[in-house]
């Protein structure tokens, strides 16, 4: 247990941190994680059923599009655990509630914004990927419904970022598993058992993610006691507004940054072809899976900084920092050697065609190292969303993805290999960078 000091008189709250704690916020978090891109899985999975390639780079082409656009908006999760983490921990019962009310507001506006924006986003979005004309019929389709899910799914991330933040990951990780266990028994029926291909996919996603939602307002109306008990004033204060909006806007750009390198990986992939999209589709998701598992660990170290850095408790931030970086190692580590060791069994699971298997187990050992590559990454990023370190954040990404782009260009020649060493580097570079501010922005941070 990190031991409480109050330096120079400064008022310090206590907050616990051992690797009990840690785990205690991380375990439930991992599981989480992990269902969300066992989503992606199982969409797969099912198409990959059908034994069609077109399909499959359909699902994948879609999947890239709404990670772009759903979690380019996913600063409403990051934002507001980080700042709900800070209220929890300077003990503001009040401001709690009101960073709930004012991230579902903010997923409202932009959510509707983004149904209204549409159409004008299939005409841009669609053409860059030049993908062959079956992929992109069916992947057409999966947008048009799927698209009218985006309020939901904002107000899930406010949802679960607040939950987050307060540290019930264990009723974030009930909520989470609900949705999609309704998502993949949904995608199943509508996919294989009434025959609707992509389109099922599409319906089973909008209709869990309403469901999910609703059920979550009235989670966090009962941790209220039924009722919020905010002044109007007080949610839409102007101050604190702009701070939410400065907070997220930096998350936003970070985090499009960090799509655009997986957008345009997947662009690279059509343009060389149906099979080596659809290969990249399935490595892809492993590459989620291992850092959905890593991000059980960076939640931790979120909730863990936002609650010390509002607690101005400086030796319980850097514990949590030092066990979150040593607990991501280690969990890389393993993901990495079960990924070497039975990823070829998870391909030939996940798909019925030869061409695709052959490929993909071609470029099994870039996926493989993903997880050990962008352990720090995903760690650091925990803890600069509950430090509220957005600005250096930002900066720090946007290095990293024109280090991507710079190892792509000079290894274009070597086609797919060169685009998976690209990968790999971009996420080298994000966390040797913020390693290395770390040490520059925790100082000052606590003014000692």
């Amino acid at each position: 247990m990190t031991a409480i000091s109050s330096p120079e008189g400064a008022a310090v709250r206590p907050v616990a941190v051992s690797h009990r704690v840690v785990f205690g916020i991380a375990a439930p978090m991992t599981l989480a994680h992990l269902s969300t891109p066992l989503l992606g899985l199982v969409d797969t999975t099912v198409i990959g059923q059908i034994g069609d390639a077109a399909l499959i780079g359909a699902v994948a082409l879609s999947a890239v599009l709404f990670d772009f656009l759903f979690w380019g908006f996913g600063f409403l999760r990051m934002g507001t655990a980080g700042l709900t983490a800070q209220a929890l921990g300077a003990g503001d019962k009040l401001e709690q509630r009101a960073v709930f009310l004012r991230a579902l507001v903010m997923a409202a506006v932009l959510g509707l914004a983004l149904i209204a924006l549409h159409d004008l986003i299939a005409t841009v979005a669609f053409p860059f990927f030049e993908a062959s004309p079956a992929v992109t019929d069916a992947a057409r389709l999966y947008f048009a419904i799927r698209i009218w899910s985006a309020p939901f799914a904002f107000g899930n991330y406010a949802v679960l970022g607040w939950l987050i933040g307060m540290g019930r990951t264990t009723t974030g990780l009930f909520l989470q598993i609900g949705i999609n266990i309704i998502n993949i028994l949904l995608c199943v029926l509508f996919t294989l058992g009434l025959g609707w291909g992509v389109a099922g996919t599409a319906w089973a996603t909008l209709l869990a993610e309403t469901g999910g939602v609703l059920v979550g307002l009235v989670v966090v109306a009962l941790h209220f006691g039924g009722e919020f008990g905010v002044p109007r004033a007080l949610v839409f204060d102007r101050a604190k507004f702009i701070r939410m909006a400065a907070v997220n806007r930096d998350i936003m750009v970070r985090t499009v940054a960090l799509l655009a390198a997986f957008v345009f990986f997947s662009r690279e992939g059509a343009k060389a072809g149906d099979t080596t999209l659809a290969a990249n589709a399935i490595l892809n998701n492993f590459f989620l899976v291992g850092g959905y598992f890593l991000d059980g660990i960076a939640t931790a170290a979120e909730q863990l900084c936002g609650r010390s850095m509002g607690a101005n408790n400086r030796p319980s931030f850097e514990a949590a920092v030092r066990y979150s970086v040593f607990w991501s190692l280690v969990l890389a580590v393993a993901m990495s050697l079960l990924l070497f060791a039975a990823g070829g069994a998870f391909i030939d699971f996940m798909t019925k065609s030869a061409p695709v298997r052959e490929e993909a187990r071609l470029f099994l050992p870039f996926a493989a190292v993903t997880p050990l590559a962008g352990a720090l990454a995903f760690t650091f990023d925990g803890v600069y969303v509950g430090a509220t370190w957005n600005g250096a954040m930002r900066n720090l990404m946007l290095v990293a993805l024109a280090c991507f782009f710079a190892v792509w260009w000079l290894l274009q020649s070597w086609g797919n290999t060169g685009l998976w060493i690209a990968l790999v580097s971009f996420l080298v570079a994000r966390g040797a960078s913020q390693g290395i501010a770390y040490f520059r922005l925790m100082p000052k941070a606590f003014g000692r």
